[in-house]
């Protein structure tokens, strides 16, 4: 019998899979065929703020390179304005357009139905609180790199 840890793993993956499942088949409700699922999360993500590819990174967990070239594609689509940091001529920051504020005031729209619709269902709002708080225990655990296991990649010469 596996440890309910590999079986968490598992879940957290799927759900997040679905999730974006979730968002495409929002964009085609809507008619967007401009961005994919993917980038409008990143798009949400970055909300108000105006943010370096690199604290986006950091900020949401996504791998360096996937955020680079999603960032490409959305201001080439004009969700995002990109514009050199004044301060520091090498970095450049993001920040949403019109066009990537409208797509964020809309996948709001979606959280807030999809919230409503759990209201009148049969799952506990202090479900949520206690598993948010084991997400974050786990996060925590995983950050902590105390595991034992090796850095993936790394020789053990």
């Amino acid at each position: 019998m596996q440890h309910p840890y590999y079986h968490s793993i598992l879940l957290i993956e799927r759900l997040h899979r679905q999730f974006l499942e979730l968002l495409k088949a929002e964009l085609e409700r809507l008619g967007i065929q401009d961005i994919n699922n993917v980038q409008s999360l990143i798009l949400y993500n970055i909300g108000p703020d105006e943010l370096t590819v690199g604290e986006l990174t950091a900020r949401g967990y996504y791998l360096g390179s996937n955020v680079s070239y999603n960032v490409k594609k959305m201001v080439e689509n004009d969700y995002l304005v990109q514009e050199r940091s004044q301060h520091d001529r090498r970095s450049v920051r993001v920040r949403l357009s019109e066009k990537g504020l409208s797509l964020r005031s809309k996948v709001r729209e979606m959280f807030d139905r999809h919230a409503e619709r759990l209201e009148d269902s049969e799952l506990d709002p202090d479900l949520f609180h206690r598993l948010n708080d084991a997400l974050i225990q786990l996060e925590g655990f995983w950050n902590t790199r105390t595991i034992g296991s090796p850095i993936i990649g790394r020789s053990a010469a």
